[in-house]
């Protein structure tokens, strides 16, 4: 249930891991402070001043003269802090001004409730610095003024002040330095993810943590190993393709020496075969080659080449290409695979269509054609190199079983895909996927 709520980046999670715990250890100091120390600290100062007001509260009631009252304001102001005054004839209000901000008003009228045995009542509403409190005396009563800082504990929003302020400066070091180890790995998911797509990435340098440069080295050996694989894969099979050339063609020019038989045409139609096959596998070899740039193009542009050499051959392709649609690609291998699933339809129907359309930050372009499709348990052999369908249809263009796996090659090269399925026109439907 939770999982859903969560962050999915890594940059998330990590500042959600650091920084959570940060404010957390701070929320439970802030209560800790206030609910103990903040507490205890006001409950000992509003007792003090409680039972400093009552003990001056007696000793004026005891007092007998003007004199000694006057005395006992003066010492209870100059020993105690304490302002007293006496209003005769007053008796107090009925209700105390408690301010709305102050979260220990009760402390206060508990501590005075039981210092005092006369009625009082006390503001904590009207002075800012100060703290009045009125105690009932016969017909009149005692007026004390006291400092606000003597009655409760006033450092508590400079404490907030503080844990606030330096809960922000820990949380904004933790984010600038995550962000710069988040960095690394992000540079690191770019570079591999434009490997993915048939770009090289030469720039890209391992930064950060340690283990992040490790797994940067990682990656930069695996796409040296990679490069050197399809390069050693592409050479051998391009000079196998090219050295069997030779022998065919002496072996060409050999049958046409020889009488015009039965079995001279079987060996003729066999060394046709076998250029066919050396063909295929040199087409097969240039587009493993990885020698052509990505550059930016127009898909519809290109498309159009593909319409044009299909009209040539005497078909009509059917178009439907958005305009202002670019890719970054390499466009002579994206043009060959394309090319080769609107020839696979042109051969086996009699209409395709050709569409392309931008699917959530993909390119989707689909070859639709009428004719008689391929039976669905098929639709992923036949992307393996050098498989031939047995049915009417062959997907392979060439014969050989290397027509779809240079599509589906070109494809993944590019960071993509094709699939094939069952078209609403009747025959087969191939669908390339191509990031944007």
């Amino acid at each position: 249930m939770l999982r859903r709520y969560l962050p999915r980046s890594l940059y998330a999670r990590v500042v959600l891991i650091v920084i959570l715990p940060i404010f957390l250890m701070q929320s439970v100091i802030t209560y800790i402070f206030f609910a103990r120390h903040w507490d205890l600290v006001t409950e000992k100062l509003s007792a003090n001043v409680a039972g400093q007001i009552a003990l001056v509260a007696d000793l004026y009631r005891a007092a007998e003269t003007a004199e000694e009252r006057l005395a006992i304001e003066q010492q209870a102001l100059n020993d105690l802090a304490l302002s007293v005054r006496y209003e005769p004839n007053k008796g107090i209000p009925a209700n105390d001004q408690l301010s709305i901000f102050n979260v220990y008003n009760s402390t206060f009228d508990r501590q005075l409730n039981e210092a005092l045995d006369q009625p009082y009542w006390f503001n904590t509403r009207s002075w800012p610095a100060f703290v009045e409190v009125r105690v009932q005396m016969g017909d009149g009563n005692l007026v004390f003024f006291a400092y606000r800082d003597r009655v409760f504990a006033t450092t508590g929003p400079i404490f907030v002040l503080w844990l606030v302020g330096t809960s922000i400066l820990l949380g904004w070091i933790a984010i600038v330095f995550l962000r710069n180890q988040v960095r690394s790995i992000l540079r690191l998911a770019s570079a591999a993810e434009a490997f993915g797509r048939g770009r090289d990435a030469p720039n890209y340098r391992p930064t950060g943590a340690t283990e992040v440069r490790k797994a940067g080295y990682a990656f930069i050996a695996m796409r040296e190993r990679i490069k050197r694989h399809l390069e050693q894969r592409t050479s051998m099979l391009a000079g196998v393709s090219h050295d069997l050339r030779t022998p065919l063609t002496r072996m060409k020019l050999a049958l046409e020496m020889q009488p015009d038989t039965a079995e001279t045409q079987d060996l003729k139609t066999d060394v046709l075969e076998m250029e066919r096959m050396v063909e295929a596998y040199l087409e097969f070899a240039r587009n493993e080659a990885v020698d052509e740039d990505p550059e930016p193009f127009d898909l519809a542009e290109m498309v159009s080449e593909v319409s044009r050499n299909a009209h040539r051959s005497g078909h009509h392709l059917y178009t439907d290409i958005p305009p202002n649609i670019h890719l970054s690609a390499r466009r002579n291998a994206l043009k060959r695979a394309i090319g080769n699933l609107v020839n696979n339809g042109l051969r086996y129907a009699e209409n395709v269509w050709l569409t392309a359309s931008p699917q959530d930050r993909q390119i989707e372009i689909t070859v639709d054609d009428d004719g008689p499709g391929v039976d669905p348990e098929y639709h992923d052999e036949v992307f393996k190199p050098f498989t031939r369908l047995d049915e009417a249809r062959n997907l392979n263009e060439s014969g050989m079983g290397l027509g779809l796996t240079v599509v589906r090659d070109v494809a993944r090269s590019h960071g993509g895909d094709v699939s094939l399925s069952a078209s609403p026109k009747g025959g087969l439907r191939a669908v390339m996927r191509l990031p944007m």
